[in-house]
């Protein structure tokens, strides 16, 4: 079995090196460097801030209706729809399709809101 001499000082040396070159080797994300990048990754701060910003569809689901397509051709201007809520029960609240909360609808200013009264919990 061949045994290697390695001097020590020279294996820090090539350890230090390396440190350099990793450094020298920054690449850009987007404009930012990765170091830059990290940061963000590691502040919840700004990992927060960046989720506010995006949109979401939200949906509030006052009733539903099973129809035929025959009757839904027949709708015109001031046809009523049944829904399968009566007045003063709980609607959904649905973010992405995803139920999140319960609520109920309050006018507010003129306009339909929902008051929420219960949040759901994803297991």
């Amino acid at each position: 079995m061949a045994e290697e001499n390695v001097n020590p000082g020279e294996a820090l040396k090539d350890q230090e090196g390396g440190a350099e070159d990793a450094k020298a080797l920054e690449a850009e994300v987007d404009g930012s460097t990765i170091d830059e990048v990290s940061k963000v990754e590691n502040d919840p701060e700004e990992v927060i801030d960046a989720v506010y910003e995006v949109s979401i569809d939200v949906t509030a689901v006052l009733g539903t209706s099973n129809m035929p397509i025959s009757q839904v051709l027949k709708l015109g201007r001031g046809a009523v729809v049944e829904l399968d809520r009566f007045v003063g029960e709980e609607i959904e609240l649905f973010a992405e399709e995803n139920l999140i909360a319960k609520g109920e609808v309050v006018v507010v200013d003129d306009q339909l809101a929902v008051n929420i009264t219960k949040i759901i919990k994803r297991l």
